[in-house]
């Protein structure tokens, strides 16, 4: 009977460690099973200023760098700073509750890499079409889009969406994520990236 309660005793520890680690691959396979969209744009910025200032700007040529001497000055030193939070929007259709414990990320323009970065957050999402919203810092250099021919106008067309101009065409975003999920004490990362597209508009960021 001892050595019976002694074994029962050293089973129920691993029992509540297997029943961790089930629920642990039951989150990530709902996350796996979640609908992902860009869903808004806040604070951001462009050298400092804010991006409601290059409303009227319809090409490069048009910033004058006395009025933007802080942008001037970045095309001189081949440093210009893009910030802005990227709010993604995730939706879980399951009837388990999604969760991972962080991703890295790609932002790309039209194909052209704008900036990457690690979302360092926990995120959950609760079943049954719940929904979470992640706000993604981004803050990268962009003066390698503003320079180059093949990516100028599709960054000022960004530029001008953000901004909220009523005379630019939509710009094509993909954000690439690779989520990390916890099972057990392993962190695994999900095979491959997840993509999402949006065409950006001005009716599409700056959600309040």
């Amino acid at each position: 009977m001892r050595l019976f309660i002694k074994l029962a005793l050293l089973a129920v520890p691993l029992l509540y460690t297997q029943c961790g680690i089930n629920r642990q691959v039951q989150q990530a396979k709902g996350l796996g099973k979640s609908r992902y969209a860009v869903h808004s744009a806040d604070n951001v910025t462009l050298a400092g200023y804010e991006v409601s200032e290059f409303k009227e700007i319809n090409r490069l040529e048009d910033l004058n760098p006395v009025n933007y001497p802080r942008l001037a000055a970045g095309l001189l030193s081949k440093d210009i700073p893009f910030k802005a939070d990227i709010n993604l929007e995730i939706v879980n259709p399951t009837r388990d509750t999604a969760a991972i414990n962080q991703f890295e990320y790609r932002l790309l323009l039209s194909g052209n890499e704008l900036a990457t970065g690690t979302v360092d957050q926990r995120v959950v999402v609760p079943p049954g079409g719940g929904k979470t919203l992640v706000p993604i810092p981004v803050n990268t250099n962009v003066y390698g889009l503003m320079a180059s021919r093949s990516s100028r106008k599709s960054f000022v067309d960004l530029i001008r969406n953000l901004a909220g101009s009523q005379r630019s065409s939509p710009s094509r975003i993909t954000l690439k994520i690779k989520p990390t999920f916890l099972v057990g004490n392993k962190q695994i990362k999900y095979p491959g990236y997840i993509d999402i597209d949006k065409d950006i508009s001005k009716d599409m960021l700056l959600k309040k």
